[in-house]
């Protein structure tokens, strides 16, 4: 079985996405994969209850609780090894990670950014897409590596900036595509690894 680790900082609309998608679409039929455990960083991440709802191994690692970003990730690390995971996909998780942590799941680690990437980087890309007067916004699927929001693309999805839009209702436009990009991004690259 291969197993999925999700990692959570809040709500974890990404993360239901992709156990719905999982459950519908049968990937432990298809692809011999399935959820197996989600992480948080906070103790009060609604996510963890979704997890813990579906039946899935739902875990905190507070990093309140550490003096280093390295003792975190470290203790982090060995939450998530015991899950013996074929893919770490953090979903919504907001915390930076140590280039260690990186390498270590080094070709299965990946995120979802919510800006066609390169394009917008890091915080506030909504804002920073409509002041920059762009005609499209959107989600990438990627790699993560050392540098912030720069990993190999593995999917986009595309939305219009319309006349009017603020960061709020750009946002909940990215969200829904999101929550449908993510999920086909992961299917692919487990079919891929069959």
């Amino acid at each position: 079985m291969k197993n999925i680790v999700i990692l959570v900082s809040g709500g974890g609309s990404n993360m239901a996405a992709i156990v719905r998608a999982a459950q519908r679409d049968n990937w432990r039929g298809r692809f011999g994969a399935a959820v197996s455990a989600v992480v948080s960083n906070r103790p009060d991440a609604g996510g963890l209850a979704f997890a813990r709802e579906q039946g899935i191994a739902a875990q905190v690692v507070d990093h309140k609780q550490f003096a280093t970003r390295e003792d975190f990730d470290a203790a982090l690390a060995a939450e998530i090894d015991r899950f013996e995971p074929a893919l770490v996909v953090l979903a919504g998780f907001m915390r930076i990670l140590t280039p260690g942590f990186v390498a270590r799941y080094a070709g299965r680690l990946l995120n979802i950014h919510p800006s066609l990437l390169p394009a917008f980087p890091g915080l506030n890309t909504h804002q920073r897409a409509i002041e920059a007067g762009c005609r499209f916004g959107g989600a990438t699927v990627h790699q993560v590596t050392a540098e912030l929001d720069f990993g190999p693309i593995l999917a986009q999805a595309v939305v219009p900036i319309v006349p009017g839009d603020t960061p709020a209702t750009l946002a909940a436009r990215v969200l829904s595509q999101e929550h449908l990009l993510y999920p086909r991004a992961i299917a692919e690259l487990l079919q891929a690894s069959r």
